[in-house]
């Protein structure tokens, strides 16, 4: 029996530039009509863009009437953030059926969200999704101060300079809320690395009481997400390793894609 994911054709209905660094592109069309959304609320697609045969992955910011939301974080030089930077209305584009991982326990009492501009989506998506206290810290070249629910705690960061992140740094001086909770975070591989070490080995958090993803990849392409975690997270569980290794050998992976 095949495995592969079910794909959908969509057009581009709308293109809304958001901020200099973020275009809102909205798909639609009779072909979507099967699309369902998992409800996950960091779930993610496969977007396939003319011209281009390989699939980069962005959250799925919402999915109501038919219509399929995703914001491409737009720079100099990629697969999708060129194609988006343009005059894309109208175009067809073929997306892949929806993934997520965001699993907070049902007892957390509060919510940490940590990301730079490619996790903005899902962290805004997360937010409307939860009802505890939540925090965020959000490393992102432009305020978007309309862009996030009201209720979260939000503190803006400035990135250090292009391409570069310095989230490792924020989350190890983070103030943590007492009780148990959930940490959720996504951005540059390399930081992510180092997040994972820190939550593992300096907090001793269980792997149920966060979920760390790399999007893209410092002194490369910066392509959202060009490995599917999914795959790999099943693949390492079935096979009895630990987290550890698991989230290393998805480091691994994009490191070979070379497009984070």
């Amino acid at each position: 029996m095949s495995t592969r994911a079910r794909q959908y054709d969509a057009q581009v209905l709308r293109r809304e530039a958001l901020s200099a660094h973020l275009v809102r592109l909205t798909l639609g069309g009779p072909a979507l009509a099967g699309f369902e959304s998992t409800g996950i609320p960091d779930e993610w697609v496969g977007l396939v863009v003319p011209g281009q045969f390989q699939s980069r992955y962005y959250t799925v910011r919402s999915w109501a009437g038919g219509e399929l939301t995703v914001d491409v974080v737009v720079h100099e030089t990629g697969l999708v953030t060129e194609w988006a930077a343009g005059d894309c209305v109208g175009d067809t584009v073929t997306i892949t059926e929806p993934k997520g991982s965001f699993a907070m326990p049902a007892g957390a009492r509060w919510l940490i969200l940590v990301g730079d501009l490619t996790a903005l989506p899902a962290i805004a998506r997360i937010a409307e999704s939860v009802d505890v206290r939540t925090l965020v810290h959000a490393e992102v070249p432009d305020e978007l101060p309309d862009y996030l629910p009201e209720r979260p705690e939000v503190t803006w960061l400035s990135p250090p300079g292009a391409g570069e992140s310095r989230l490792a740094a924020v989350v190890e001086g983070i103030d943590w809320p007492d009780g148990d909770g959930y940490f959720w975070m996504a951005g540059e591989s390399a930081q992510m690395r180092a997040i994972r070490k820190h939550l593992m080995r300096v907090r001793r958090l269980p792997s149920t009481a966060y979920d760390v993803m790399g999007y893209w990849r410092a002194n490369a392409q910066r392509q959202p997400r060009a490995v599917d975690p999914g795959p790999i997270y099943r693949a390492g569980k079935a096979a009895g390793r630990t987290d550890e290794q698991i989230w290393a050998e998805y480091d691994a992976a994009g490191d070979r894609a070379g497009e984070h």
